[in-house]
C-alpha cells in the first residue's frame, strides 16, 4: 500500500514488484553513469594481489631554501649596488626585507598526492599479434594485470597568520572526489640496463583478461589515462584495473624491475638551473627469473630479490638492483629522460 493525501490505497502486488524493480534498475544505471569503475569483478584468494599503500612525504610539499639565480640575473636593477645606492644598504626597510635578500631564501611548496597501486604477478603468454602486412605473428608477451585506488589524504602545506603574515608550520590531508593516472610503465634487464617499453596490444588485452579472471574493464596505458580513479576510503572498493604488456623481452632475462611513474607528481631537484635537472619520484617493483631461453612460459617470475647463502653471490645480486639491502620494491626519483 502506499500514501495518497493521507490515504492509504491498496496496490497490486505486481505492480509494487515492477516500481521497486524499476526504481532499483534506475539507481544502478545512475551509479553507473556517475562511476563506471564499480563494477562486480572477481574476488581473488589472499596473496594472489600484492597491495603497494601510497606513500607521500612531507618533505615532498616543499623545495629549498633556494636562490633564484635567474630571477636575479634578469633584474640587475634590484640589487642595492652603486651609483644608485653608494654604501650598499636601503634608505629604510633592513636589507633582509629587499627583495634581492627575500630571493636568495625562497621556499617553493606544492600538493602532493598518490595512488596505491595493487598487481598480479608477472606472466608471459604467446598471442597472435597482427603485423603490417596483414597476417598474425605468434609472439612472447610479458605482461602485468594491475589496481589503482584513490585513498586519499593529499597532502598540502597549511596557512596561518602570525604577526599579519602567513606562516606555513603545519600541513593537512585533503582528499577530492577523483585523482588521474597517466601510466609510464618500463620493465628493465638490470645486468644489461637494458629498457623495454610498455606497447599497448590490443590483441593481447581480452586473452589477458580471461585468464586472469578480471570481469572488470581492463585498460591499457592508454585507456588508463580517460578514467577518473574515484575516491574511496572502503578497504573492499574495487579500483580500476590495468593491464600493461611488454614484446621482445631478453630470454636469459633473470634479475628485472619494473618501474612505474605517474602514481604521485612528486619530484625533486637539487638547486636550480639547467644542471639542476628534475627527477619524478616512480615505484620501483623489483623481480626475480630463475629460468632460461627454453620454454620460457614454464619458467616463474618471482616477486623481491633473491636470498643467497653466500655473501658475495648476495652483494653482487644487490648490485644488479642498486640497493644495498633485499627489498621487493622502493619509492625513488627517477630523471626525467627515462
Amino acid at each position: 500500500m502506499i500514501a495518497t493525501n493521507h490515504r492509504l490505497v491498496a496496490l497490486p502486488t505486481a505492480l509494487v514488484i515492477a516500481l521497486v524493480a524499476g526504481a532499483s534498475s534506475h539507481g544502478q544505471d545512475a551509479n553507473a553513469k556517475r562511476d563506471p569503475t564499480r563494477v562486480q569483478q572477481t574476488e581473488f584468494a589472499p596473496g594472489v594481489v600484492t597491495v603497494i599503500p601510497p606513500a607521500p612525504d612531507p618533505k615532498e610539499t616543499y623545495s629549498g631554501p633556494m636562490t633564484l639565480k635567474a630571477f636575479l640575473g634578469a633584474h640587475p636593477e634590484l640589487q642595492w649596488s652603486q651609483p644608485n645606492f653608494q654604501d650598499g644598504t636601503p634608505h629604510t626597510d633592513p636589507r633582509s626585507r629587499t627583495v634581492v635578500e627575500m630571493a636568495k631564501q625562497v621556499i617553493l611548496r606544492r600538493e602532493i598526492h598518490c595512488l596505491e597501486f595493487s598487481f598480479k604477478p608477472l606472466r608471459q603468454m604467446y598471442v597472435d599479434l597482427p603485423r603490417a602486412d596483414g597476417r598474425a605473428q605468434r609472439k612472447l608477451v610479458w605482461y602485468m594485470v594491475y589496481r589503482v585506488r584513490y585513498r586519499g589524504g593529499d597532502l598540502r602545506p597549511a596557512t596561518d597568520k602570525v604577526g599579519g603574515e602567513k606562516s606555513f608550520k603545519r600541513l593537512e590531508a585533503i582528499s577530492y572526489e577523483s585523482r588521474r593516472f597517466f601510466p609510464i610503465m618500463y620493465l628493465v634487464n638490470n645486468a644489461t640496463g637494458e629498457k623495454y617499453i610498455d606497447n599497448v596490444l590490443p590483441a593481447a588485452k581480452q586473452k589477458i583478461a580471461v585468464r586472469e579472471q578480471i570481469s572488470a574493464p581492463l585498460h591499457d596505458s592508454v585507456g588508463m589515462q580517460r578514467v577518473a580513479i574515484p575516491y574511496s576510503s572502503d578497504e573492499q572498493s574495487p579500483g580500476v584495473w590495468g593491464v600493461v604488456t611488454w614484446e621482445d623481452i631478453d630470454p636469459a632475462l633473470d634479475f628485472l624491475s619494473v618501474n612505474v611513474l605517474g602514481l604521485t607528481n612528486a619530484f625533486e631537484q637539487d638547486g636550480e638551473g639547467d644542471d639542476a635537472p628534475y627527477r619524478r619520484k616512480a615505484l620501483q617493483l623489483n623481480f626475480y627469473r630463475p629460468g632460461d631461453a627454453i620454454n620460457q612460459t614454464d619458467d616463474e617470475i618471482r616477486f623481491g630479490v633473491p636470498a643467497f647463502e653466500d655473501a658475495e653471490e648476495q652483494a653482487y645480486v644487490l648490485k644488479q638492483y642498486g640497493i644495498k639491502e633485499r627489498l621487493d620494491y622502493r619509492w625513488t626519483f627517477l630523471p626525467l629522460n627515462e
